[in-house]
């Protein structure tokens, strides 16, 4: 049996951290690979590594000096080293890499010292081998992980070895030029890693223990989700519940890896688990996500059920102002699109006139401060009434709702509210469904 076992930003911001994951990692022998984050905050007034770095390359790129900046980086470095009592010669790879900060020095090879560093630490501290990501997480020069390549590198450099340390966030193109993943891509690489070594359970150790159903911003002292399926999960992400990495879903799904959200500070606590099926069939909603800032456009023809083509023509006007679309209610003479307010503020007026005239529409109409807010459940579509309920619990709360999109397959009912009506209906369907 391999876990893998990936360590967030927090979990490794400073020498206490690094205890706590020596000791996570060394109570179970099956945790074979770790993958960690660049160290994160150690409070709520500094930065996270990745970000400081970030920083020094927007210096370096204006002609700025960043060396007030690249001094915090390396404190926070050689003061881990030091408290640990490491002997990894880190400040030579330090004054290495600040004999680079120049301009033309790659963005994402700066970035991504962050993860390496970080690495290098843990490695010698958990008594581990260090295999850098840029030897075995391969991209294509499309920017995507060519898994083929990827299982080879990592075969050809473990010649044995079964307990290592790998960086998280980044990897190589087959040019060996360093490339990264978007922001929270070390969940992403650890997703990865584990496909790769065919791992009976992929551990991700963040600062929270589990999923939660709802918000707890919003609503107090929510439960947690024991299990959630990878598809439940990929709505609730899309819809703003971050705990994870959306894309880092993907390579466990594909192999069948249940993943296991856990949190470091609380080791003990069960965490959540993310299976292809979920074992609890008791429960109807899984969880409940939401966003605030959509605009809805609506375009309205008679006769429009009769004529071909109106939905591309309406969408081919979206593409050329490069904007996604979220969701599209129809009805019989008039359907509708959902997208964020935010891409379409600057555009909005010449979008209206250009979907009029590409579709020759009687009207075209835009209501902005929507929010979006989904029911996510497996379950739901075996139970009857469920969106009679939630309709009428936001009818009970005087609630209006704007917009109505269900999926066939029934795992999700999502609705359109108005901005300052999103934390009241949340609220709302979190007491109807939960409690």
């Amino acid at each position: 049996m391999i876990k893998v076992a990936k360590f967030g930003g927090s979990s490794v911001a400073d020498s206490e951290q690094f205890k706590k994951v020596k000791n996570i990692v060394l109570s179970d022998p099956m945790r074979k690979f770790v993958v960690v984050s660049a160290s994160g905050k150690r409070g709520k007034n500094e930065n996270k590594i990745t970000d400081l770095l970030y920083l020094c390359h927007a210096h370096i790129m204006y002609s700025v000096s960043c060396e007030s900046v690249w001094q915090l980086i390396e404190e926070r470095f050689i003061t881990i080293k030091n408290e640990l009592n490491l002997i990894y010669p880190i400040e030579e790879d330090l004054a290495k890499i600040k004999s680079e900060l120049k301009k033309g020095i790659s963005e994402d090879y700066l970035v991504s010292r962050g993860e390496y560093l970080t690495a290098r630490l843990m490695a010698e501290y958990l008594g581990y081998e260090f295999i850098d990501a840029s030897e075995v997480i391969i991209f294509d020069y499309s920017g995507k992980i060519d898994f083929d390549r990827s299982y080879e590198a990592l075969h050809a450099v473990l010649k044995g070895n079964d307990k290592v340390v790998v960086p998280g966030f980044y990897g190589a193109l087959p040019n060996g030029e360093i490339k990264t993943l978007t922001r929270g891509g070390s969940d992403i690489t650890g997703a990865i890693l584990a496909k790769l070594v065919n791992a009976s359970l992929y551990e991700n150790w963040t600062d929270v223990s589990g999923i939660l159903i709802a918000d707890p911003r919003i609503v107090s002292n929510p439960r947690q989700i024991k299990y959630i399926t990878y598809e439940e999960l990929r709505e609730l992400s899309y819809m703003g519940a971050n705990v994870l990495h959306e894309e880092a879903i993907f390579p466990v799904m594909e192999a069948n890896i249940p993943l296991h959200i856990l949190n470091t500070n609380n080791p003990s606590d069960e965490g959540t688990i993310i299976v292809e099926n979920n074992e609890d069939e008791q429960i109807t909603v899984t969880g409940i996500a939401g966003k605030r800032d959509f605009s809805v456009i609506t375009i309205y023809k008679k006769h429009m059920s009769d004529e071909v083509g109106i939905i591309r023509k309406a969408l081919s006007v979206m593409e050329k102002y490069n904007v996604s679309i979220e969701h599209m209610p129809s009805g019989i003479d008039s359907f509708s699109i959902v997208v964020e307010t935010a891409q379409i503020k600057n555009a909005k007026y010449d979008i209206v006139v250009d979907i009029k005239e590409a579709t020759n529409a009687d009207s075209v109409k835009v209501i902005d401060d929507i929010a979006l807010i989904a029911t996510v459940g497996r379950n739901m579509a075996n139970c009857p009434g469920i969106s009679g309920r939630l309709f009428q619990t936001l009818g009970k709360n005087d609630i209006n709702i704007r917009m109505i999109a269900q999926g066939s397959d029934e795992i999700t009912i999502i609705i359109g509210v108005e901005n300052k009506d999103f934390e009241n209906s949340i609220r709302a369907i979190y007491e109807e469904f939960v409690n």
